[in-house]
């Protein structure tokens, strides 16, 4: 399992969200650059880097903070936010980026992620599932649809996909445990790379994650509160 240390972009400074909602946001660090070097000398082998704005807007909002993260470190780095056309992956992928990740396009227009996995790489086209109630949210989870998240890791795998980053919103920033149960079944029912996300408040919930077949887990409100020190839980679970 590989522990992905998070990175949320809004207005460029380091933030999180609670549940989602741009109207609970606390600023954590004014500069995100400092955040990607403390956690690669933490350890971390890949970061998961989301611009907000980028995700709220539909466009790259954040594109300089995110260049310069990608410069100041050495490990990969996986981002999302915003990334609705081929001209987007491309631009993000130019930055530096090992991996994009589609979220609100995987679910408007599926023939645009056929189209990036034939130009990219499926090593390079990560799908980002948000959910409620088992149920895809997009527009930066303003709006949820009728598709359940299930049925779109299967699509998804049809086109050519093999990583998913699954996120419960209903747990996402608020340190309340991951969704272990939807997160096994996704795992279970399409056999293919699910990254846990949203709820992990401590080494527990590592640990749970550690043993339903992850491929890795994202933290991100748990390091900035202090609760999770990225390099001891790096030396406890990390195997990627």
């Amino acid at each position: 399992m590989r522990l992905y240390p998070a990175i949320d972009i809004k207005g460029g400074k380091c933030v999180r969200l609670s549940q989602g909602r741009f109207d609970k946001v606390t600023v954590y660090n004014d500069n995100p650059v400092e955040i990607a070097k403390k956690w690669e000398e933490a350890g971390a082998t890949y970061i998961h880097l989301v611009d907000l704005d980028g995700a709220l807007i539909g466009e790259q909002a954040n594109k300089n903070t995110i260049k310069e993260i990608a410069a100041s470190v050495t490990i990969p780095i996986q981002t999302g936010g915003g990334i609705r056309t081929i001209a987007s992956i491309k631009d993000r992928l130019s930055l530096g980026i090992s991996r994009v990740i589609i979220g609100t396009a995987a679910i408007k227009d599926p023939s645009l992620v056929k189209e990036a996995v034939k130009e990219f790489g499926a090593d390079r086209i990560v799908i980002g599932i948000d959910a409620k109630n088992g149920k895809v949210a997009v527009e930066g989870w303003e709006e949820v649809s009728s598709v359940k998240a299930i049925d779109l890791c299967l699509q998804m795998k049809k086109i050519g996909i093999k990583t998913i980053v699954y996120t419960d919103i209903s747990k996402d920033g608020m340190m309340s445990g991951v969704n272990v149960e939807a997160t096994k079944e996704l795992i279970d029912s399409t056999g293919m790379d699910i990254i846990a996300s949203g709820g992990v408040a401590d080494y527990r919930d590592l640990e749970k994650v550690s043993h339903i077949g992850a491929e890795g887990v994202i933290i991100g409100k748990a390091l900035y509160q202090g609760t999770i020190d990225l390099k001891q839980a790096i030396k406890q679970f990390n195997r990627g």
